[in-house]
């Protein structure tokens, strides 16, 4: 908890966190949301960047990393190579990342760092992910680890929105993947409070949009946005 109380508070502190219920931020997915979480800006902040790498060693050494020789790290594209690339180099272990899909030239690799014609060989891996929000990507990407023959079952993030959705869609990897996040709404809005960063009634929408985000917007007059074909 330690770790999540000041990972959130320099966060808000730096803008890589960003809650605002009155105009909130239209997504890619076209809902419009009442925050938003831009984790790269901790790459131009030494201080925040060590505090987030040494929480990610925490939670890492807890899952039983660096117990044996034959592991190696994940970072999904494009938001989790840094921190994944960093902490293979602090303890010297081999690194691949993960396209969202395959290329569609060349060898066609979705992960890169290994040979084409090559596997993971049962290796045990750990997938570092930016954020984790409707869960998709992120669940994908684990499975492609799994379909390059590593033994993958842990995936950790930055930030958890917390949302059903992304629950549902580790459930359908088998086996299990477990998810650790090193921050969460729950704890985000805790910080919020106890800071008073925001005011009560910007909470109270907060917690509000937590128990339906894909409605919320509509109930408070703000419609998805439908793409354009």
């Amino acid at each position: 908890m330690e770790y999540s109380s000041r990972i959130a508070k320099a966060g808000l502190d730096i803008k890589a966190i960003k809650l605002n219920p009155e105009n909130p931020f239209l997504w890619a997915s076209g809902y419009r949301m009442p925050i938003y979480n831009d984790n790269r800006l901790f790459l131009s902040h030494p201080e925040h960047r060590e505090l987030i790498l040494q929480a990610f060693e925490q939670e890492l050494f807890f899952e039983g990393f660096f117990h044996d020789q034959e592991q190696f790290i994940a970072g999904t594209s494009t938001a989790g190579i840094p921190w994944a690339s960093i902490l293979s180099d602090r303890r010297k272990k081999p690194l691949i990342y993960i396209r969202d899909k395959p290329k569609d030239h060349g060898l066609k690799n979705q992960i890169e760092g290994i040979d084409a014609e090559a596997d993971l060989n049962n290796h045990r891996g750990y997938v570092i992910e930016d954020l984790i929000s409707t869960g998709g990507s992120s669940a994908k990407a684990v499975q492609a680890v799994r379909n390059a023959k590593g033994n993958c079952n842990h995936c950790f993030s930055i930030f958890n929105y917390g949302l059903d959705k992304s629950i549902e869609e580790f459930d359908k990897l088998d086996p299990i993947c477990k998810v650790k996040s090193l921050l969460t709404y729950e704890n985000l809005l805790d910080i919020a409070k106890e800071t008073k960063y925001i005011n009560e009634d910007k909470i109270k929408a907060l917690e509000e949009w937590r128990a339906d985000p894909f409605g919320w917007g509509e109930k408070n007059g703000f419609p998805r946005v439908e793409k354009k074909q």
